[in-house]
């Protein structure tokens, strides 16, 4: 029995999510029945964290055990010859037994990015929150630095779990050309976490709260303040760290 460690790349706008789920369409499934196609056995892969329908990835983990008749070159590619095109495998290799992808990450990284421009490309209407009018840079910037340290995101997230206290690494946003782009670290996330951290930062950006409004959010002064989730195409997961 081996152990294979994969990098995989998606575009996740066709995809209900990361997740496997029965007869719904997920990118966690279509690498099952892709590595089922190959070998024909039933291989189940863990991945090292959900993304939600629609969100996408540069580096995604996962990894699954089998008995594989196949050098891992022949594999790689055979993966990436049954794989849709928008779903790639970036890296193959075989790791320690040991390895799991999802208890073993130390911290995720990810990126989402706004377009504050007057128009769009429609050859980046798939991963770009189209943003036309005035945000506030700088007033964001200053926002986002409330994000960094260990904190209770409960407020920051759909999650029903008991403790939601991520620790945050760095939390900060810089142009790109006519992008706003974000970018934070974290232990690891809870559900809508990313997304709502930037529904708020363009409330920011608009001018409706200030920066230190962030502070109340987390300590409950004001429950009255309604946190938006940003739409999932401009998320994407850039990499795990182990």
């Amino acid at each position: 029995m081996d152990n294979y460690k994969i990098i995989v790349a998606y575009d996740g706008v066709g995809y209900h999510g990361w997740q496997f789920q029965p007869g719904i369409k997920t990118v966690q499934g279509t690498i099952q029945n892709a590595l089922e196609k190959i070998t024909e056995q039933k291989i189940k892969i863990v991945g090292a964290g959900r993304t939600d329908a629609g969100v996408h990835a540069k580096g995604q983990v996962a990894n699954f055990w089998a008995n594989i008749n196949l050098t891992e070159e022949e594999l790689y590619r055979a993966l990436n010859a049954v794989l849709p095109r928008d779903i790639r495998i970036i890296n193959l290799e075989k790791v320690p037994l040991d390895f799991h992808a999802r208890r073993k990450a130390k911290a995720k990284i990810y990126e989402y990015r706004i377009l504050n421009s007057k128009i769009i490309s429609p050859f980046l209407v798939r991963y770009v929150l189209h943003y036309p009018y005035p945000l506030d840079f700088e007033k964001m910037r200053e926002a986002s630095k409330h994000f960094v340290g260990e904190k209770d995101f409960t407020r920051f997230s759909s999650s029903d779990k008991k403790n939601n206290v991520r620790e945050v690494y760095y939390s900060e946003i810089f142009k790109r050309d006519d992008e706003i782009v974000y970018k934070i670290k974290a232990n690891s996330f809870v559900r809508y976490m990313v997304r709502k951290i930037v529904g708020i930062l363009i409330e920011v950006g608009k001018g409706k709260i200030e920066p230190d409004t962030i502070l109340d959010i987390f300590e409950n002064k004001d429950n009255s303040i309604t946190v938006p989730t940003a739409p999932p195409h401009g998320l994407c997961l850039l990499e795990v760290i182990y």
